[in-house]
């Protein structure tokens, strides 16, 4: 099992990159395995402590209901356009997928989740801006560097 300490202890630039791409802004989006196995796209937000990756949701929420019957889980982080004149100023955009692990229920009795981590990729626009660069982090494999034209 790799969880969000595990990332910043292994790379620590890298984690902290990619918590920054999801902390432009306080809703992200996360995709859940419906009961017929059909995808569905919610709105969440995320919360980086210093050791674990978690989300909520409301009482009896469908994506919450989602993760109790199939708890993989895939995390895209909010997303921000390209200044039109220079795209190679895009700071880029990060996901990441893994397994949920409930927590006992807070307030109201809302859904808890940690975020075991399974996959951790940032893509941004390379320099010169004719590329993407994909930087994608996996446990046991570590991080690695592609670029695509």
């Amino acid at each position: 099992m790799a969880w969000w300490s595990d990332l910043v202890d292994e790379q620590p630039e890298f984690a902290a990159r990619v918590r920054a791409r999801f902390a432009v802004r306080k809703h992200g989006t996360m995709a859940t395995l419906r009961r017929d196995g059909a995808p569905r796209i919610s709105g969440t937000e995320f919360e980086f402590g210093a050791d674990q990756l978690r989300l909520g949701s409301m009482a009896g929420a469908l994506k919450a209901q989602d993760l109790r019957r199939d708890p993989r889980v895939s995390l895209h982080c909010p997303t921000e356009d390209a200044p039109p004149d220079d795209p190679a100023a895009w700071d880029g955009d990060a996901k990441i997928s893994g397994i949920a692990h409930e927590e006992p229920p807070g307030e109201n009795g809302s859904h808890r989740f940690r975020i075991e981590l399974t996959e951790v990729v940032l893509t941004r626009v390379g320099d010169p801006p004719d590329h993407l660069v994909i930087e994608s982090w996996h446990p046991g494999r570590g991080l690695r560097r592609r670029e695509r034209r």
